[in-house]
């Protein structure tokens, strides 16, 4: 068996309790075999002749010894699991402490579910290394000493045999050790791939879903999930053989030793009361070996797992702060960029060459440049997520690289391109700007953010939970709410990193004169591609090349022409294109519109997004799973067949063992029952390793076949499900729950069936020797039995809900993992932290109960065995007594009435092992019966006017919200036109847009393309008719080539190379280090924001659907991308059925119809001119979006 030194490491600090809990084993060890020597020596006893009143008191000693055992044992263990427990929470919170040191740059290019994989399972499954197979380890190295001191009183060339024996069955597994270290790395990296493929899938499920793809990734994840079962074979091979070693070694060396003493009592060179007790110790001297042996498993998947906690903590932080750092009191807020030369890791593409800039305190500078022009990589640069190739960044006149890293974050507020909220309510993600603010100063940050009156419409107000990643709240809504996290924390330096490009025109003017009037006396950056944002900065830098092209403030840049000119004249023309009556009717008055009318929680149902474990009990668990298993009958046939023969076999031993000395006590010839030990005792264990082997071989192909129904599952219910649910917990069911249920599968059937024939055939041949024998036996038989299932109602509560805490475990950490670069922004680290090891307690509170329970109950089985053993020893000296039976007999009948424990021990022990499989299984059941809320359709026929849309009446209300979202919408789109979507943040047009995508399906009301109804169609036929632009573009860690392929997996390289011309990818694609071969990483992280949107037009081109949906779709592009994307857009409008939803005037005021929307309410149609002239809702918003600009050009002027 091998002992893992780096493991051990671990340990530092709880040593003490682990030497404490092996003393505790070396001591249950030791009476375990001195109660079995005690019945032989009891039976040796009877052999004398004794009568049963004189052994009143040694079987009472015997019965003390047992009990003695079981508390021993039981204290052992509980010593052992809290042990474990402490070291878990230790090692757990290293890990995530390593996670946050290597930082955002690290996380950014890795998988964000390997991480998690190994921050939460993998420390998880550690707690049997740690709880079980490192005690017993110990305790089983220590074992062979004490077996040779032990028996050597009874004869010293028997405790030599059995010395060797121990020996082998300790040491020869290690052989396979470099072998499995090997195979066990490979699995970990298998699993690995498949956890961060599935979180991958499931988080980008609607992209998948409007594209027809989400079939083929499922034949992607079912292809890692087998690569899954198969590396895991190859480990259960190392370890089966392992494992067969350890049997075989331990049966062979049992019958050696036996056959040894025969001849030795044969030869009167020993006593027959001698062989007696080693008859009966048999096995069991070996006992710490096989209770290692059965831990085996979990052992090497322990193992498997430390090879992803070992590559987490081995990795080298790409930051690192000096030792010197030194924190400046009061530094001035000044930033200067000397001679900077950077590229992203492993990217030979040079973002930064040689840039230089400064800013002053309380100058408030802009920033534009081009697409991917290396504008945020400014902000990762000042908050040191990187450290500069060369040159130098400074702050407060410090190299920022002899700052410490809270000294530096400190004086940064910063409101990123790529919003990033919490899963927990809106006040707790405001308040990670400043957690000790006051609830007025909270109040104060979001009415400058103008998010007060959208949350005080809220039942729960700031309280109110807004899902993973702010899903249940619109775009504008959630980068309102990054503003005000921004503003509480009121540092010298404010970043604005594309902040306003998700705000509606009228928000944007509310919130943009709050920024001017806080921005006063603050030095200030601000990036981005819209000139409101940037028009009153005191001075504007336009990068180009890597290095600042102009500098200037807005009046002196347009003058000259250059950059800066080309980049935002169609913006400052916008102003100057209306016709004079057109800027007469601007002229309204200019008030905030009003708020939604909310009248209920956006998380009225409450629920913090975990899938509960309720609803089914064990024996409806075991019906399901029976139900997943029967399809593989063949191998549950053999796993049957090589069950029962292994448990005879293993009596076999036993009752040759037995009529070796029977026939040793009647002088009676005894080889041919050596020859029969010989062959059984190897055989045992031959068919042991078989019996696993099968077992574990149908387990976990069954396994893999269940972690892709969890997907296709989900797919099934995508999108509307994840609104309510965290994609961690959801990984969690995949990997952790699924692989719970193996349980069952590999160590529960056949063993049952077992359980069930085995102690009948035993009870029926004692009732053959005489019947008060098997009547002793059967009480404590159904004691062992039935108990665990009569004690289950606490094991499978706590089961079940610790199966809940690990989901919640599971879900904190993938938020925390993709939202590293606000915590450490924020400086949240500790606190973040604070709260995983909080979650952590929970489920550790509710593990160590759990394990009370299931050791109370193996103590008490235990008991049970040694008593019923003790039983049909008693009775048999009676009856030996009344000349009932022979003496002789009484060796075999004890070995038989004990052998009938051993599968009957082995079912109770699953027994309570299934009490994780039920809580697993109920997770699981709990997604698998989940209502399929869109269905597919019969399928409709092409009509003539295919591609026009009408909706009718359309209401839509979320799953468990009675507010409507939608009400009583009308409109039509005829075919080939274009008609824009305007309105507020969060008025209902996205939602809209899912609508026609049959995301969901309207509460009343019909929507229909080409006169038939949507729900008519099959979901992969209305999809492929639409080309969806989505407002949060999602990108897979797969190459630029393989997502833009997503659109038209067989689309030729002509097309493709066609779609990246139009998407205004082309320069792109020539300064990867792989062209369109080259990974995007997790979520598209190494590309820019207007890149991933370039990427997410180009599926549009590639694509060529009928009908054409862009939300947002320009809204992080710079000028000039977006001029040539838009020429080739208007190419692909034509003849197309065509929906913008935007916020931008230069996107929607050539749309043949524009429908704007309030409250989910239509409020307006027309056309731009039209609308202005109604000096309505639309002529506001426009005079929002219009008014700074033209302002600021008339205090140009």
């Amino acid at each position: 068996m091998h002992f893992d030194y780096r493991l051990w490491g671990f340990t530092r600090g709880v040593r003490g309790r682990i030497f404490f809990a092996v003393l505790i084993g070396v001591l249950a060890t030791t009476l375990g075999v001195a109660r079995l020597a005690l019945l032989g020596w009891l039976i040796g006893l009877v052999f004398e002749g004794r009568n049963v009143t004189t052994l009143i008191l040694p079987l009472f000693v015997t019965a003390c010894v047992m009990v003695l055992r079981g508390v021993f044992e039981h204290w052992r263990t509980l010593v052992a699991h809290q042990t474990a427990a402490i070291v878990q929470k230790m090692l757990r919170r290293r890990v995530y402490d390593q996670i946050v040191a290597l930082g955002p740059g690290y996380t950014g290019r890795q998988r964000s579910g390997e991480l998690v994989l190994s921050l939460v399972d993998g420390v998880e499954q550690l707690e049997t290394y740690f709880g079980q197979y490192l005690p017993q380890l110990l305790v089983s190295a220590i074992t062979p000493a004490l077996i040779f001191a032990f028996v050597a009183f009874l004869d010293l060339p028997v405790a030599l045999t059995l010395f060797i024996a121990a020996l082998i069955a300790l040491t020869a597994p290690a052989l396979w050790h470099r072998f499995d270290t090997k195979k066990s790395q490979e699995r970990q990296d298998a699993y690995a791939e498949f956890a961060s493929e599935f979180l991958d899938a499931v988080q980008g499920l609607a992209t998948l879903k409007a594209f027809g793809q989400s079939r083929p990734r499922a034949d992607l994840l079912a292809d890692k999930a087998r690569d899954v079962f198969r590396t895991t074979m190859w480990v259960l091979a190392t370890n089966s053989l392992a494992r067969g070693i350890t049997d075989t070694a331990i049966a062979v060396g049992a019958a050696f030793a036996l056959g040894l003493g025969a001849h030795r009592v044969a030869s009167e060179q020993m006593e027959l009361t001698a062989l007696l007790i080693i008859l009966m110790m048999g096995v069991e001297i070996f006992r710490p070996m096989r209770d290692l042996r059965t831990v085996l498993h979990q052992g090497m998947v322990g193992l498997s797992a430390a090879q992803g906690i070992y590559r987490i903590l081995d990795a080298q932080p790409p930051i690192v702060e000096k030792t010197t750092a030194v924190e400046p009191v009061d530094p001035q807020p000044t930033v200067s960029f000397e001679s900077v030369r950077f590229s992203y890791p492993e990217q030979r593409h040079r973002v930064h060459d040689q840039l230089d800039l400064s800013i002053v305190p309380g100058e408030r500078v802009g920033i534009v440049g081009a697409s991917g022009c290396g504008k945020s990589t400014i902000v990762r640069l000042l908050l040191r997520f990187y450290d500069p190739d060369r040159g130098t960044v400074r702050l407060g006149g410090y190299d920022i690289k002899d700052l410490s890293l809270a000294a530096l974050r400190r004086q940064i507020s910063v409101v990123n391109q790529d919003t990033f909220l919490f899963h927990g309510t809106i006040g707790e993600n405001i308040r990670l700007g400043r957690p000790e603010a006051t609830d007025a100063e909270v109040t104060d940050a979001a009415k400058n953010a103008n998010i007060h009156e959208f949350v005080s419409g809220l039942p729960q107000t700031y309280d109110s939970l807004i899902g993973e990643k702010g899903i249940k709240l619109s775009g504008g809504q959630r980068q309102r709410v990054a503003i005000a996290r921004a503003l509480l924390r009121d540092s010298p330096i404010l970043v604005l990193d594309e902040a306003l490009s998700a705000v509606d025109a009228e928000n944007e003017a509310f919130i943009q004169k709050a920024l001017d009037r806080l921005m006063k006396g603050r030095t200030t950056l601000v990036l981005a591609h819209r000139l409101s944002s940037v028009i009153n900065c005191d001075r504007i830098l336009v990068l180009d090349q890597g290095r600042v092209a102009e500098s200037g403030n807005h009046s002196q840049l347009m003058a000259s022409n250059g950059i800066y000119a080309n980049l935002m004249s169609e913006q400052a023309r916008e102003a100057d294109r209306e016709q004079p009556e057109e800027k007469a009717s601007l002229e309204i008055e200019v008030s905030p519109s009003p708020q939604p009318d909310v009248t209920e929680d956006i998380s009225s149902v409450p629920t913090e997004g975990i899938i509960k474990a309720e609803g089914l009990n064990w024996r409806q668990v075991v019906k399901i799973l029976m139900g997943h298993i029967m399809p593989w009958k063949g191998r549950l046939t053999l796993t049957f067949i090589f069950g029962v023969l292994r448990v005879v076999a293993f009596i076999g031993v036993g009752a040759l063992s037995a009529l070796i000395v029977l026939a040793l006590k009647n002088h009676a010839p005894y080889t041919h029952y050596l020859i029969g030990l010989a062959v059984v005792a190897p055989l045992s264990g031959v068919l042991h390793w078989l019996e696993s082997w099968i077992a574990h071989d149908m387990a976990f192909r069954l396994l893999a076949e269940m972690r892709v129904g969890v997907f296709r599952k989900l797919d099934q219910l995508a999108p509307a499900y994840l609104v309510r649910r965290r994609t961690g917990d959801l990984m969690g069911i995949a990997t952790q729950d699924v692989e719970l249920v193996e349980y069952f599968f590999a160590h529960t059937v056949a063993p049952a069936f077992v359980a069930v024939l085995g102690p009948v055939v035993v009870v029926f041949i004692l009732g053959t020797a005489n019947a008060w024998i098997a009547a002793a036996l059967v009480p404590f038989l159904l004691a062992v039995g039935l108990s665990p299932f009569l004690m289950r109602g606490s094991v499978d509560h706590l089961g079940s809900r610790s199966r809940e805490a690990a989901g919640e475990l599971a879900a904190h950490a993938i938020d925390s993992v993709q939202g590293l670069g606000e915590i450490v922004s924020y400086q949240q680290e500790t606190s973040r932290g604070d709260q995983f090891d909080a979650l952590g307690e929970h489920h550790i509170s509710l593990r160590l109960p759990f394990f009370g329970q299931l050791t109370l109950q193996h103590t008490l089985l235990e008991i049970f065995t040694g008593l019923g053993g003790l039983a049909v020893v008693t009775t048999g000296a009676f009856l030996v007594g009344t000349q009932s039976i022979n003496a002789g007999l009484l060796p075999l009948l004890t070995i038989l009435a004990m052998a009938a424990f051993l599968p009957v021990s082995e079912i109770a022990q699953v027994g309570r092992q299934l009490a994780d499989t039920l809580g697993a299984t109920r997770r699981v059941y709990a997604l698998e019966n989940e209502p399929v809320p869109v269905v597919d359709g019969p399928g409709a026929q092409e009509s003539e006017n295919s591609a026009a849309i009408t909706l009718s009446s359309v209401n839509f209300s979320y799953p468990g919200r009675p507010r409507r979202v939608l009400a009583d919408v009308d409109f039509t789109i005829p075919a080939g036109k274009t008609v824009a979507l305007v309105g507020p943040s969060g008025a209902g047009k996205t939602t809209l847009a899912q609508l026609l995508m049959r995301f969901w399906d309207p509460s009343d009301g019909v929507v229909t393309l080409g006169n038939t109804d949507l729900r008519d169609y099959h979901l992969d036929d209305l999809r492929s008719r639409i080309a969806l632009v989505a407002q949060d573009t999602y990108l897979f860690n797969n190459s630029l080539r393989e997502n833009i392929l997503i659109a038209k997996p067989t689309a030729s390289d002509t097309e493709l190379a066609q779609a990246v011309e139009l998407a205004a990818l082309s320069d792109l694609v020539k300064s990867l280090p792989q062209g369109l071969n080259t990974p995007v990483g997790e979520r598209g992280t190494s590309l820019s924001g207007g890149q991933r949107q370039r990427v997410a037009i180009a599926r549009a081109f590639l694509k060529d659907a009928p009908v054409l949906i862009l939300d947002e779709a320009t809204s992080h592009l710079d000028a000039i991308s977006e001029q040539s994307v838009r020429q080739a857009l208007d190419q692909l409008k034509a003849d197309r059925t065509t929906i913008i939803i935007a916020h931008r005037l230069s996107t929607i005021r050539d749309a043949d119809i524009i429908v704007v929307l309030e409250n989910g309410r239509v409020v307006e149609t027309g056309t731009h001119a039209d609308l202005l002239n109604n000096r309505h809702l639309y002529a506001r918003l426009v005079s929002h979006q219009l008014g700074g600009v033209r302002a600021t050009q008339a205090v140009s002027a």
